[in-house]
């Protein structure tokens, strides 16, 4: 197994800058990932996303093995040419569906079976079939191991049997991706908010040998101060010459404390969920574009943001779309938020560069507060 280059440029403290260089494209971090869970970022399409500055996507294992389901992908030349994205793309195994869809599935040592929330029909996905799915079917750059992630809060004894379930289905999905070129393996740390357990997984797993580590089963109830005092205790028995990527985060404060702790990949469904309600990411937290004080606001979202959604339409006009219920609101705060997460990761790579992230996050901290 040949994991991707990752070259770390700059550090601060204990936040980093680089490049993860894959075959599609280098992917420059600290990431943030847009989610298309079923092929598609909801609302835009792939020129707008690269557009935003996106050097990489998440794809759902679980909904395309739906829909269009993974033979059908493979005979259509899998996910980047289905939906025409040529840059690197990472999957999901389904493991959060398997906490996400707890009624509709059945989960026993060997995998979990799925009754489809579509139409009811069974599906089976193993550690190995997740690597058929991800590595073969889809064609991800970049794959995730199956695991079991609990929601928070759980006894301990759920969050240890459910940690050591996802190291022996990381056995599993090791053996089954085997020796791949141009294609990597992530593992996923678990065991909730637990410092112990937190770092027998990171053990297990380093010493197992990944490409990558992803620190999975939190913004699942925690809430953000344990979530910040998981990461102290599982950052640093990660491999300084590996991404780490924290899996379904989350909001931009939660990214940039985050980062500061040495994270470097990250997605979330957030910016387009929002943008489809109403809301506008901006440093001073969402604003809401449906509040009558937008209505005769004729200011742009953002104007330093280089994107047509943040800099040419006014607030007064965002706000009338939403009220009457045109579809191009949703559009143009989805494609705002998706621009704004990557200004700032941009906004971050610089300041871990310059050596001034520390006053960048006290900033931060302040506008959002203020």
């Amino acid at each position: 197994m040949s994991a991707f280059p990752f070259e770390i440029h700059a550090r601060d403290g204990a936040a980093r800058t680089g490049v993860l260089k894959t075959p599609r494209g280098d992917i420059r971090t600290p990431a943030f990932m847009p989610v298309g869970t079923a092929g598609t970022v909801k609302g835009l399409t792939v020129e707008q996303v690269a557009q935003t500055g996106a050097d990489i996507i998440l794809g759902n294992t679980y909904h395309l093995m739906l829909r269009p389901g993974g033979e059908r992908l493979a005979r259509l030349g899998g996910l980047h040419r289905f939906m025409r994205w040529d840059k690197p793309i990472l999957t999901d195994s389904g493991g959060y569906q398997v906490m996400s869809l707890a009624q509709l599935r059945k989960l026993d040592a060997d995998g979990v079976t799925f009754r489809s929330h579509i139409d009811g029909s069974e599906h089976r996905l193993t550690p190995e079939r997740a690597i058929e799915l991800q590595a073969d079917q889809i064609g991800a750059d970049i794959v995730m191991q199956l695991d079991e992630c609990p929601a928070l809060p759980a006894p301990r004894e759920v969050v240890e049997k459910a940690m050591q379930l996802s190291l022996r289905w990381a056995e599993r999905c090791k053996r089954a991706f085997g020796a791949r070129e141009g294609q990597n393996l992530f593992a996923i740390v678990q065991g909730g908010v637990d410092p112990d357990l937190r770092r027998q997984s990171a053990a297990a797993l380093v010493a197992e040998g990944f490409d990558g580590y992803a620190i999975g089963g939190l913004a699942v109830g925690e809430g953000h101060e344990a979530m910040l005092a998981t990461l102290d205790v599982t950052v640093p028995h990660l491999p300084l010459d590996r991404p780490r990527y924290l899996m379904g985060v989350g909001k931009p404060i939660d990214i940039v404390e985050s980062v500061w702790r040495g994270v470097d990949m990250f997605d979330c469904v957030l910016p387009t969920r929002s943008g489809r309600h109403g809301q506008a990411w901006t440093d001073a937290g969402p604003l809401n574009i449906t509040n009558a004080r937008y209505a005769e606001d004729s200011s742009p979202l953002e104007p330093s943001i280089d994107c047509p959604a943040s800099r040419d339409y006014s607030k007064a006009y965002l706000h009338h779309l939403f009220k009457a219920g045109e579809l191009l609101g949703q559009v143009l705060l989805s494609w705002h938020n998706v621009a704004y997460y990557q200004a700032l990761m941009a906004r971050m790579r610089a300041a871990i560069a310059e050596g001034r992230l520390a006053d960048f996050r006290a900033a931060f901290r302040e506008r959002l507060s203020a």
